[in-house]
């Protein structure tokens, strides 16, 4: 079976996509005789850092900057020390995560306090299928205190194993998180749209307790207090934001960059001010893409006032089939990728950039290195980008 088979196979078993195909396309696919080569191009490479079980997200902490720490999709998240990954997991909960497909331990998140606070959180499937965000506290820089188990927040995800978004983000204090829409194809239950339901949504909460609730709703959030809503919610109309992140770069006010996963025919990438984003509807199931949306499973007619994606692309494009958001790289070592918003499509796998503004974005072009089955993009404490491969590799982009 070659890469890019073999790709469209996980892409399936992911259901990132439900219901689309993955054989259509030019036959540009990850795993044809220049895959290996392809690992250069356009001014960057990618450096090995190490192999892992099904690595799903990447991410560093505040205070700790020699530290690295990569998200196994079974429960468990590993940590390397200036680059030698350690014998010791850095946190365990294989026992509780329900694990295959789309679900798993989907990302961790460390507060702006972590020195000082010791808390971290976690996003992951439950063995009922639940979306929950835990809290757990580090014992050492390396191990987390397994006993320090704490529910924040647990969603009901009752009828598909798809469509569990998975991003956990710190901006400041407060949390926020992206749900998927509850799975299945089109949103039968037209749950982005509902909000009064915390799926198909960017949530923001302040993950503290607080007057013995073990969360609290930011008096900022659009449907806090009397307005009609769940008070959880910042953004709604989304189909499975997979991986957001905050462009914390790009001088002005901070922006937010959501890869939300298509249906049959487009991926999109919503881009917006984080002050914008407060009661943004992105538009789906009405819209997938910058296209009216209607299938046998939808008739959500057009609400009007959504917000468009600043850009849109076709699964015609390479056999692609599910965008995997990226980061705006802060990592001026990259060159000319300085400022630029680097993504993949899991089919594809090419790594690609282009330049993100508010009402468009401008340059998409291939950057040259190709990685097979790509989950995530991340960054760690000193800013410098990675991305995982669902085949095991990670790799950090460095200077060509």
């Amino acid at each position: 079976m070659d890469g890019r088979a073999r790709a469209c196979l996980i892409a399936t078993a992911l259901a990132l996509v439900a219901l689309q195909s993955c054989g259509a396309g030019s036959g540009e696919g990850t795993g044809g005789p220049d895959a290996a080569a392809s690992k250069r191009g356009r001014g960057i490479a990618l450096k090995q850092i190490g192999r892992f079980e099904d690595p799903v997200y990447i991410a560093g902490a505040p205070g700790f900057p020699n530290l690295l720490f990569v998200v196994e999709q079974p429960g468990r998240v590993v940590v390397l020390s200036r680059g030698h990954r350690l014998g010791h997991p850095f946190l365990d909960i294989r026992g509780r995560v329900s694990s295959g497909g789309e679900r798993g331990l989907l990302s961790i998140a460390f507060p702006p306090d972590y020195v000082r606070s010791r808390r971290f959180y976690v996003y992951y499937t439950d063995r009922q299928g639940n979306i929950r965000v835990d809290e757990f506290r580090r014992r050492t820089p390396t191990r987390a205190a397994a006993g320090s188990r704490r529910t924040v927040i647990r969603i009901p995800h009752p009828h598909f194993e798809n469509h569990n978004g998975g991003q956990l983000q710190f901006l400041g204090r407060l949390l926020y998180f992206g749900t998927g829409d509850g799975g299945s194809g089109g949103d039968p239950p037209n749950n982005a749209q509902n909000r009064n339901v915390l799926l198909g949504k960017l949530l923001r909460i302040d993950p503290r307790p607080s007057h013995g609730r073990p969360y609290s709703i930011p008096s900022g959030n659009p449907f806090a207090g009397p307005t009609p809503g769940r008070g959880e919610i910042y953004s709604y109309g989304l189909r499975n934001p997979f991986r957001f992140s905050f462009d914390r770069v790009t001088a002005g006010r901070p922006r937010i960059a959501i890869g939300d996963v298509g249906q049959n025919r487009f991926e999109e990438l919503d881009y917006t001010t984080v002050g914008r984003a407060a009661g943004a509807n992105f538009g789906w199931d009405a819209f997938e893409g910058f296209s009216v949306y209607r299938d046998e499973n939808s008739g959500t007619p057009d609400p009007g006032g959504t917000v468009k994606p600043i850009f849109a692309y076709p699964h015609s494009r390479g056999g692609s089939c599910s965008i995997i958001g990226g980061v705006v790289v802060g990592d001026k070592r990259l060159g000319s990728l300085y400022r630029h918003y680097v993504y993949a499509d899991l089919c594809e796998g090419r790594l690609r950039s282009l330049v993100p503004h508010l009402h468009r974005a401008s340059g998409d072009h291939v950057l040259g290195p190709t990685v097979e089955s790509p989950s995530s993009f991340g960054e760690d404490d000193r800013g410098r980008v990675y991305v995982a491969s669902l085949e095991g590799p990670v790799y950090r982009l460095v200077p060509r």
